[in-house]
Formats: structure tokens, C-alpha cells, sequence
């Protein structure tokens, strides 16, 4: 459950083939993650998905925002049988803040090293 009203979205980019050269009707391992996320998030976490992130070099991506009060994360690199309890735990723990802002230390590792970009809350906080 989100500490907040604001409703935290994962968004994950389904297309991507994470350097991998698959056939086109392939399971494509952006699409393997989501569907590997589905039903394992907190509740009042939306997951999405989307057809392209443009993070293709980094893949598979995903974002993480939760409303215009906290700040959103792009992270890459991220592999379904390696991170997916991480990601869970990461995205749990996002959605008990306000600000978006899990203490470093507090963050899954994943989270730590593999963050693409950090993007401020378009709201300003005081």
C-alpha cells in the first residue's frame, strides 16, 4: 500500500530484446519481466507496459514514478531471474515514501547500480 494518493506506476518496456537477437515471434525478455511482475507488486502499484523506452543499449528498462510529488527512476540492465525479488522490494519500499526518496543504503543494489536516470518531481517540494 502507497504512503501517499498518489498511485506509483512501473512502467516496463515490453519490445525489448535486451541485446538478445531473437525471432520476431520470440518471448522478447522486456515482456518476460512484466509478465514475471504481474500480481507479484504491493497493491495501489500499477504496472504498464510500454512499446519502447528508448533505453535500448540499457535494457530491459523500466520506470518507476509515483505522481507529480515524487521523483521517478529509469533503470536498466535489469534481468527476470536475477532481480526480479529486488525490483519487488525496491518498488515496495518507493511506494511507502512521499518523496520518492529511499535511503540510499535502503535501496536494493539493483536500484543502486543500475538507475539510468533521476528525474525530479514536477512539483517542487519545500
Amino acid at each position: 500500500m502507497t504512503t501517499t494518493d498518489q498511485p506509483v506506476t512501473v512502467t516496463i518496456c515490453t519490445t525489448c530484446r535486451a541485446g538478445q537477437i531473437t525471432a520476431e515471434d520470440a518471448p522478447r525478455p522486456g515482456q518476460q519481466l512484466f509478465d514475471a511482475l504481474s500480481g507479484h507488486l504491493p497493491d495501489g502499484v500499477h504496472l504498464r507496459g510500454a512499446e519502447c523506452l528508448s533505453a535500448c543499449s540499457r535494457g530491459c528498462s523500466m520506470v518507476l514514478s509515483g505522481g507529480p510529488s515524487r521523483w521517478t527512476y529509469v533503470y536498466g540492465d535489469l534481468d527476470t531471474d536475477a532481480h526480479l525479488s529486488d525490483i519487488v522490494n525496491g518498488v515496495t519500499a518507493y511506494a511507502q515514501t512521499s518523496d520518492g526518496v529511499v535511503p540510499w543504503r535502503e535501496r536494493p543494489v539493483v536500484f543502486r547500480k543500475q538507475s539510468i536516470a533521476r528525474i525530479p518531481p514536477q512539483e517542487p517540494t519545500e
